[in-house]
């Protein structure tokens, strides 16, 4: 046996148990949900009334347009804060900003029962805000709880620092030489912004973007401590559809679902690597 099909097989030899580990943990369930999926509950004969179910019922379409909204809503306000947060980070040299990015990762810290059950005590209606309101006579009552505007709240407080450090690195990346240069030739601030700083982190943004997106579709958390019954995130009707109804088939349906809205989001980031080296020759 040669020296090179040794070191060969001793690869393979490290690679295949971690192979196996994927396979049966990750990829066999996933096969397995989407073949359940189309299966019907009671004969096991394939069917599409699975999906269906989750597009022609009103509480349940319902549901899946809540999620979209929350997620796209989420989404737009924490990549606008943490972009601005992270351009203020990254070209503020004063102390209030070395504060602001030692201080601004914090809420990642705090573990996310705790995060919710801390907001519910604030903006809730006997809350708080309600409570200060009354030592002024203003009986202020925010309306946020079970509502999509609670969510989304909290859903910032989770997101806007994860995205402000995704942006924060690649706006570290860009050279100073390169903003400098740009200023010698004349270019205000608007300009460098839109021809330099913007072209060189717009990668950074959407890949922000994607895992923001991606970690709303699924989350459970907050829209079960703080939405209403109806309508409900996508993970809180999986949950109802798995444990509530033991629906295993419809579960696995809304599963690939979840699966399908996601991929769209992996796909942009796909792209957006791809196209990386493009964007920045312009």
């Amino acid at each position: 046996m040669s020296k090179r099909l040794k070191q060969n097989l001793a690869a393979y030899g490290m690679v295949i148990p971690a192979f196996l580990v994927v396979m049966l943990t990750v990829t066999y369930p996933i096969i397995s949900a989407v073949i359940q999926s189309f299966q019907d509950e009671k004969t096991g004969a394939f069917t599409l009334d699975n999906y269906a179910y989750f597009f022609t019922e009103p509480a349940q379409l319902k549901n899946l347009l809540f999620t979209l909204f929350v997620v796209f809503v989420t989404v737009a306000i924490a990549i606008v804060v943490a972009y601005l947060l992270a351009l203020y980070l990254r070209f503020t040299k004063s102390k209030i900003a070395k504060t602001i990015g030692t201080l601004y990762l914090v809420p990642r810290f705090v573990p996310a029962m705790c995060a919710v059950y801390a907001m519910i005590t604030i903006i809730r209606d006997s809350g708080l805000i309600n409570r200060i309101g009354l030592l002024f006579g203003m009986d202020i009552k925010l309306g946020m709880m079970y509502h999509a505007s609670g969510i989304i709240t909290m859903n910032l407080w989770f997101n806007i620092p994860f995205a402000a450090m995704m942006i924060t690195a690649g706006l570290g990346a860009i050279p100073d030489s390169i903003i400098e240069g740009a200023r010698d030739v004349g270019a205000g601030k608007f300009k460098t912004f839109t021809s330099m700083i913007l072209p060189l982190s717009i990668k950074d943004v959407i890949i922000a973007a994607t895992f923001v997106f991606m970690t709303n579709v699924g989350s459970f958390t907050t829209p079960y401590l703080m939405g209403g019954n109806s309508p409900k995130m996508l993970g809180i009707a999986l949950f109802d559809q798995f444990n509530k109804y033991l629906a295993y088939n419809r579960s696995a349906a809304l599963s690939v679902i979840m699966f399908l809205i996601c991929s769209v989001s992996a796909g942009v980031y796909i792209y957006t690597n791809l196209k990386e080296q493009d964007w920045e020759k312009q």
